[in-house]
């Protein structure tokens, strides 16, 4: 990188603090997710009754639970499993919402009109009642919850995609390809789909937080993987039978998963906001 471009990378981030510090707290449950060494030592599943109920502490920095586990650490490990199955239901999501509004804005007339009204049909369902009742159809465990809740946002990525597609199939370069011969799969693959990825992308990237909100509530529903696994929502259900003597056990659960969600709609909007702003 140039200095120039140093620079103006250093005033872009000194103007945005909120957006630096919500780039690091998503980068810190990233590495935690995958490095949880990087953050503590302890055993998440290990505890030593004698310290049980010990409120935060410079020992315990988020306290240890009724079975004297460290609660931070079962924050820490449990950035994998709620992580994981974030990114399974935006992956979920965006694959099969971004072919069917593909196929849907490309192909048009009756293609489009059958798809779309299945669409209809899924935007009608609130995104919880469904999630809850594809969780019940698959069963428990955190994957299973991850494609209730990517099959809940399939409806909204298919309409962003679909818009999209309609506004590129009509762009000179589309119909350029077309006429000089161009299979029509050849001309959606290597034309349309990457002109029509952007916003897509950027909906993903605004999607992650609630879907790190949706998969904890599942969890905490008890839906998610069975106890002693320290997934978040698990982590806060399992703490309410405790509130009146050790708050910790649900408070400091639920601001991690509050802060990190708050964090990735703040990047979420940025990337809107570039968008827009290239537009």
């Amino acid at each position: 990188m140039s200095r120039a471009g140093a620079g103006r990378l250093v005033r872009f981030l000194l103007r945005r603090p909120g957006l630096v510090g919500s780039v690091l707290v998503v980068a810190a449950a990233v590495l935690a997710a995958f490095w949880p060494g990087l953050f503590t030592s302890r055993d998440p599943l290990r505890g030593e009754p004698a310290e049980n109920f010990s409120p935060p502490s410079t020992r315990h920095w988020f306290g240890t639970d009724e079975l004297g586990r460290d609660l931070f650490s079962r924050v820490v490990h449990g950035a994998a499993l709620s992580l994981k199955g974030t990114l399974i239901a935006v992956a979920v999501a965006f694959v099969v919402g971004g072919v069917l509004g593909l196929i849907a804005g490309y192909a048009g007339r009756r293609v489009d009109g059958v798809l779309m009204r299945a669409v209809d049909v899924l935007l009608s369902i609130p995104a919880l009642f469904l999630s809850l009742a594809v969780v019940t159809a698959l069963g428990y465990g955190t994957v299973r919850v991850a494609i209730a809740v990517g099959v809940a946002s399939v409806a909204g990525f298919a309409r962003v995609a679909r818009a999209e597609t309609l506004r590129v199939r009509h762009a000179d370069f589309v119909e350029a390809a077309r006429g000089s011969g161009g299979r029509w799969y050849r001309v959606l693959v290597r034309h349309v789909l990457p002109n029509a990825a952007g916003p897509v992308v950027v909906l993903a990237a605004l999607d992650f937080g609630a879907a790190v909100l949706a998969v904890s509530a599942l969890s905490f529903l008890g839906y998610g993987a069975a106890p002693p696994a320290p997934e978040w929502g698990t982590l806060i259900s399992s703490g309410r039978d405790y509130l009146s003597n050790a708050w910790w056990l649900s408070t400091l659960p639920g601001l991690t998963v509050a802060v990190l969600v708050l964090s990735a709609n703040r990047i979420g909007r940025a990337f809107n906001g570039e968008r827009a702003t290239e537009r």
